[in-house]
């Protein structure tokens, strides 16, 4: 048999087509970012890269490559073993690696020898890179948006939640991004994905988005934690409608006790986030919340963050920056409970 090659941008529209999709990249590699749906078979392990790349430094290229096949070929024969004796004949994986296709080209030629129909992804990953990010503004263009917009703590996320769950199209960016938005939303225990990955996200749930039908999403900043929305996205959400979440001050305190419980439960980790205000809040300010949670007043802290800190930036950046804002339509759940979400969520999609 042949192998097969494909460009990048071709391989793009065509990733549901393959039986599999194979990274041959090192695990530390494949962690940054991967092709949607991908799978790790590395032809290398990170360890094993630093191996070869010291060997081509300190020795020469041909020691290097000697060094390299022999662990190639232990990779490979140990992934044939683990994961290929039970494939049929039909099954027809996508192969890739970093650019220049000697990892993915060593695996795909055994595969083909076998006897499957195998496809290489011409530049590899580093193609596939720069094809989605071009492919990003055309994709993020081609939806309509219902903006979700709300000051902290009135139920943004639950509500997109709760359209999801009831069938809605939902581009939830917190979600995708592992943070909650703002300078208290690291969520404990839970890292950011790096910029590519998080890019890769967003085109894969866009691509998996029905054009005909809207998707909402929260009205974001141009940053989530320490990763950055699409230009392109972001040019499409402040140009669409908005729907404008109100809760009560009371219902949003409480709401926010229950999401941020992790703060409750960790008054050190709160006072250490609170201390990222400082500059912005004044050290007096900031010295007298770490006080109060100190001394268990948790609540009155959580609402002096949001009368004084986060409502006057959020209402200044959302006149600033979304077009339709002032035109909103009023959203009111009965209360910030997970129910009254999914009641409102019934309600808005059953409007015509």
């Amino acid at each position: 048999m042949s192998l097969e090659r494909i460009s990048a941008e071709d391989a793009l529209g065509k990733l549901g087509s393959f039986s599999a999709i194979i990274d041959a990249r090192s695990e530390g590699e494949y962690a940054e970012d991967h092709l949607p749906g991908a799978i790790n078979w590395p032809s290398l392990n990170d360890d094993e890269r630093k191996i070869v790349g010291t060997q081509y430094k300190q020795i020469n290229a041909f020691e290097a490559k000697k060094q390299g096949a022999a662990l190639v070929a232990r990779n490979i024969a140990a992934h044939i073993e683990r994961e290929v004796l039970d494939k049929p004949r039909e099954w027809q994986p996508l192969v890739y690696c970093w650019r220049g296709g000697k990892r993915s080209g060593s695996l795909a030629l055994i595969l083909d020898q076998i006897g499957f129909k195998v496809t290489l992804v011409d530049g590899g990953y580093k193609a596939f890179r720069a094809a989605l990010v071009a492919d990003l503004p055309r994709l993020a263009a081609r939806h309509s948006y219902q903006v979700i917009c709300g000051t902290t703590g009135s139920g943004k996320t639950r509500l997109l939640q709760a359209l999801a769950a009831q069938g809605a199209q939902v581009l939830d960016l917190e979600a995708l991004a592992n943070h909650r938005s703002s300078v208290l939303g690291m969520i404990p225990g839970s890292s950011q994905p790096s910029q590519k990955a998080f890019d890769s996200r967003i085109w894969a749930a866009l691509r998996s988005f029905d054009p005909a039908r809207p998707v909402y999403i929260e009205s974001e900043s141009k940053k989530v934690g320490n990763v950055a929305v699409p230009e392109g996205l972001i040019a499409a959400m402040r140009a669409s409608p908005c729907l404008q979440l109100e809760l009560p001050e009371d219902e949003r305190v409480a709401l926010l006790l229950e999401d941020y419980d992790f703060f409750v439960k960790d008054i050190a980790f709160f006072c250490d986030r609170l201390g990222a205000l400082t500059e912005a809040r004044g050290k007096e300010t900031v010295q007298d919340w770490q006080a109060r949670a100190q001394n268990g007043d948790v609540a009155s802290v959580v609402r002096e963050l949001l009368v004084k800190h986060y409502d006057p930036v959020y209402l200044q950046s959302m006149r600033r920056n979304f077009a339709h804002y002032e035109t909103a339509r009023v959203l009111q759940p009965q209360d910030h409970s997970v129910a009254a979400m999914a009641a409102l969520a019934r309600e808005m999609l059953a409007r015509p």
